[in-house]
């Protein structure tokens, strides 16, 4: 009877056997694959009307008597008549006419260089996004940002510009590894700027399974990567890329090149490197995966980041 029932089973081993490893290999990499999409994070800001650098006109003159515009009160027909053959006049009323005439000038002029150097309460804003898809072997760009992520400052707009500059340095330095790049621009105001980054950083963040390592307006959070992170022998099997994404927002027009190229590429990184801490408003730096050794697999960057292009 023992017999009988090998043969009958003996047929059904093989596709159970092979049903049995597919569905362990089919897990075991989405387990692997969704760990590897872990990212990093820096970034900080806020987004405040700028101080106006001039003092506002002064809103009255006052004649010699300091009784007001004209003696007796208001200006009235005493004022306006004398200059078209009504009524009394003289040169008290021309020099309260030539005094008007320098209100409304110096008015003109600090309304023109408000607007001009965007000293307005609702000035132009520009939101930048640079993103980067390197090959596997731009390892190095996990270290870097791993460790401004543990020492940066980012309470401050110094801070904040600091960790700007040295993440443009740092994938300047090495541009062999660029693969895929995508750049836009928005330009907005100031009232409407905060929404604006703040829906395209979400919209990065919610491609991430997770922050591991994250410096945000100085509150350093660390979470402990899975244990399939650790490992370099699974990394080089599901993946090829890292993914860095530079979002910043600044006071002004910022103009970008359409990125095609590596020298687009170049020119991207060093215009946003190159923004000054007093007109930087606020930064967000990602990076997935964050932990040392991971990458991710062409599919993952396909599917998570269609917007990118060969370089």
């Amino acid at each position: 009877m023992v017999s009988n029932f090998k043969t009958w089973i003996k047929p059904f081993l093989k596709p159970l056997l092979v049903f049995a490893l597919a569905v362990v290999l089919i897990f075991s990499q989405a387990d692997g694959a969704l760990a590897a999409r872990a990212g990093g994070r820096i970034g900080g800001g806020s987004f405040r009307a700028p101080s106006r650098p001039y003092s506002p006109p002064s809103r009255s003159y006052r004649g010699p008597a300091g009784g007001g515009y004209y003696p007796g009160g208001g200006f009235g027909f005493p004022f306006i008549f004398p200059f078209f053959g009504f009524g009394g006049g003289g040169l008290f009323s021309l020099l309260i006419f030539f005094a008007i005439a320098s209100f409304l000038v110096r008015s003109f002029r600090s309304a023109t260089e408000s607007e001009e150097y965007g000293y307005s309460e609702n000035p132009t804003v520009s939101v930048a996004k640079l993103q980067i898809g390197l090959l596997a072997k731009a390892r190095y760009l996990q270290d870097d940002l791993n460790r401004m992520a543990e020492t940066a400052d980012t309470s401050s707009s110094e801070g904040l510009a600091q960790v700007l500059q040295e993440t443009t340095l740092s994938l300047l330095r090495h541009p062999e590894y660029w693969a895929y790049a995508d750049a836009n621009i928005d330009t907005t105001r100031l009232l409407s700027a905060e929404q604006t980054f703040n829906r395209l950083a979400l919209t990065e963040r919610s491609k991430l399974t997770g922050e591991t390592l994250s410096n945000v307006n100085n509150r350093l959070q660390q979470a402990k990567a899975p244990a399939s992170e650790s490992s370099l022998a699974t990394a080089e099997a599901l993946g090829e890329y890292i993914v860095a994404t530079v979002l910043v927002a600044t006071q002004g027009q910022l103009s970008l090149p359409k990125v095609q190229t590596e020298q687009d590429v170049r020119k991207t990184l060093s215009q946003l490197g190159a923004v000054s801490s007093d007109r930087l408003l606020a930064i967000e730096i990602l990076w997935t995966p964050q932990a040392a050794g991971e990458t991710l697999t062409s599919d993952e960057l396909v599917a998570e980041y269609p917007n990118l292009k060969l370089v």
